[in-house]
């Protein structure tokens, strides 16, 4: 049999992730009142970003995976904000 390490984390460490969810989705919508002029949109996708990252880490248990699932989650978001880059950067151009 495979030795599987199991791991159980606390309601607090629970709560305060969904804590800073409800923070972060309440920035999100309040953005939407705010005139950054250009910048809303990287504010928006800066807020989607963070709760994605505290989704993965916490509730998708990737915190406590093997080095290779971080590493290969990091590489998406690097290839996703090089897409933002590129998409923002030819959208000013035109």
């Amino acid at each position: 049999m495979s030795e599987e390490k199991t791991h159980m984390v606390p309601y607090s460490t629970q709560i305060a992730a969904l804590l800073a969810l409800l923070v972060l989705t309440g920035l999100s919508v309040a953005i939407t009142q705010l005139e950054f002029g250009g910048y809303n949109t990287l504010a928006a996708m800066l807020l989607a970003g963070a709760k994605a990252v505290i989704v993965l880490a916490w509730y998708m248990h990737l915190k406590y995976e093997k080095q290779l699932f971080p590493v290969m989650v990091a590489a998406v978001f690097v290839i996703f904000l090089l897409v933002l880059f590129v998409t923002f950067f030819d959208y000013s151009y035109r």
